[in-house]
């Protein structure tokens, strides 16, 4: 039994003893139910244990399941070879799992209905081709992030708001053994002496782990999940993210060659947004994208993608953002994007924005514009590069022509608060002037935020060059709108 992936001289002698029971005894003759793994004589401790309250005995359904799958997958991994499975079908691995893990029931003499039995094989399938506990939300699509805090405590954002599940791990070394599954596919490794690590899933969701001991209460897990249908702009706009007078005017923005900044805290959109301003870009045209994990989906023809990499056990083979974007100017690019600026390569995608690659993107963690060339600023004296302030902020001034602010809300929503032009300099300060913004009115009695988009009144400075690109937008959609 079990030929076509079981392990060469896998078979269990035959004074192997038999699997213990739930409870620890030896698997009776008997059968009996997941919430009666082992008949026993009527005792006051089963009297006390039937007048347990339907929480308790729902727990300790849960705790003996857990431990009932503890148990069939060390089977699994005992008889399955694990190098076939590589090249096994999922009809025939699932098969396989279910002829094992049913012989195995029955050893330990554990009767489950129909839907107990079908829900442990799904698990124990996940378990050995998949990432566990995590791998029903990973499928959800109405999951934008899981988060885990240590293995008792696993949290998901659905529409922007976060909310505990009951998925949980064994214990802390069934978490490490999911964490190292990830994280030795893409050929990293963490443990005491290298705590923290970055990888990408299969399917281009971005994971970070930090694990004891400087996580304190148990391993802790972030997974960005990688949208696999990219949101194009008229999806945005339905969405209610902007409006369509602000997608006309950034599709010209962006197809008239300017810069662009998006400027966003940490979930506000910035990715999708960047995303969806790249698809305005021209089939004809080279991009290079550089980013520390790959999430990016642009659309066009041309498009060369680059991803960093971190330093080896030895503490050698770095590669950095800023390698990266150095080694891009040589590789005849007409748009250069950057997932995110947040170091020293900042003077090199400034020095790029100012020397023939107009139209370049890139995202930086700012809460409003202004903060935005703040941002900008510090990054360039963090990258150590002695410059005086002015010459700082003309370089800025000349180098970004549109700082678009992206933003999530109190109740959860993500908008585009903000679309700020930069106009040059007057004196030693950096001039801009906002044409578009999102205004706040109030909140419903549900928290859900009350507001609308507006023009400010202001034309946009660059007026002239849109219509000389073909992009010669009518003059209302600067025009303040009024509110619906």
């Amino acid at each position: 039994m079990f030929s076509k992936y079981k392990k060469p001289g896998g078979d269990k002698p035959s004074g192997t003893p038999a699997l213990k029971s739930i409870d620890g005894g030896a698997a009776p003759v008997e059968t009996a139910s997941i919430d009666n793994a082992v008949k026993r004589k009527p005792s006051q401790s089963a009297k006390s244990s039937a007048q347990a309250g339907p929480v308790d005995k729902e727990r300790k359904r849960k705790e003996r399941l857990s431990e009932i799958k503890l148990e069939l997958h060390k089977r699994l991994l005992e008889n399955l070879n694990l190098g076939a499975l590589e090249t096994a079908a999922e009809a025939d691995l699932r098969a396989e799992i279910v002829a094992i893990s049913g012989e195995a029931l029955e050893e330990m003499g554990v009767v489950l209905n129909r839907e107990e039995r079908a829900t442990l094989n799904q698990d124990l399938y996940d378990e050995v081709t998949g990432l566990g506990p995590l791998e029903p939300l990973l499928k959800d699509d109405s999951v934008n992030d899981i988060l885990v805090n240590g293995p008792q405590q696993v949290f998901v954002e659905r529409a922007g708001k976060l909310e505990l599940t009951d998925t949980t791990f064994k214990d802390e070394r069934h978490l490490l053994r999911i964490i190292d599954k990830i994280v030795s596919a893409v050929g990293r490794r963490v443990d005491e002496s290298n705590p923290y690590v970055d990888a990408r899933l299969k399917d281009g969701s971005r994971f970070n782990a930090m694990v004891p001991p400087i996580a304190v209460d148990g391993s802790l897990v972030s997974i960005r999940k990688f949208k696999k249908e990219k949101l194009a702009i008229d999806d945005l706009v339905r969405f209610g993210a902007f409006t369509e007078e602000m997608a006309a005017y950034l599709q010209a923005a962006v197809a008239c060659r300017l810069n662009v900044i998006v400027s966003g805290g940490t979930g506000s959109g910035k990715t999708t947004t960047l995303n969806a301003l790249s698809s305005f870009i021209d089939n004809s045209e080279r991009i290079l994208t550089i980013e520390d994990t790959a999430e990016l989906q642009l659309q066009q023809t041309h498009v060369g993608r680059m991803e960093s990499r971190p330093a080896n056990v030895e503490g050698k083979g770095a590669v950095s953002q800023r390698d990266c974007l150095k080694n891009a100017l040589r590789m005849r690019p007409d748009r250069i994007i950057v997932g995110e600026t947040r170091g020293e390569e900042v003077i090199d995608m400034l020095q790029a924005m100012n020397t023939g690659h107009d139209g370049s993107m890139t995202t930086i963690h700012a809460n409003s514009a202004r903060d935005g060339v703040s941002r900008l600023e510090n990054m360039i004296a963090m990258a150590g590069i002695e410059m005086p302030i002015k010459a700082v902020r003309s370089q800025i001034a000349s180098a970004v022509n549109l700082i678009v602010q992206a933003s999530r809300l109190q109740d959860g929503s993500r908008r585009m608060t903000s679309i700020t032009e930069v106009t040059g300099m007057e004196g030693d300060v950096i001039s801009m002037q906002e044409v578009f913004r999102y205004q706040r009115v109030g909140l419903t009695p549900d928290n859900k935020i009350i507001g609308h988009f507006t023009a400010t009144g202001i034309r946009s400075a660059y007026s002239e060059r849109f219509r000389m690109w073909g992009y010669d937008l009518p003059s209302n959609i600067f025009e303040p709108f009024a509110a619906e």
